[in-house]
């Protein structure tokens, strides 16, 4: 029997806050996922208020995610709405 190991990321390095508030994402990083200059990223704060964690995203990526969930729960309105009906019947 074969184990799946869920993949939780990847580690692309550190990187230091100046004293401006900006950082540099590791080259790597900016490859893999296309971040160029010009990019627009979303910055959400990941965990509780007590956490210390980031999360970067594109703004590309962010919009698809909430059109693609918009949709689904247009459906899922829909759904809702035909089964109401029919109970009503």
């Amino acid at each position: 029997m074969r184990h799946h190991i869920k993949r939780l990321g990847k580690c692309y390095g550190t990187a230091t806050v100046s004293e401006r508030g900006q950082i540099v994402i590791p080259a790597e990083a900016r490859r893999e996922l296309g971040i160029e200059c010009g990019t627009k990223l979303v910055v959400f704060r990941s965990g509780s208020m007590e956490g210390h964690g980031l999360v970067l995203m594109t703004a590309d990526t962010v919009t698809d995610f909430v059109r693609e969930a918009m949709s689904r729960l247009t459906e899922f309105e829909r759904t809702v709405l035909e089964t109401a009906e029919r109970e009503e019947e």
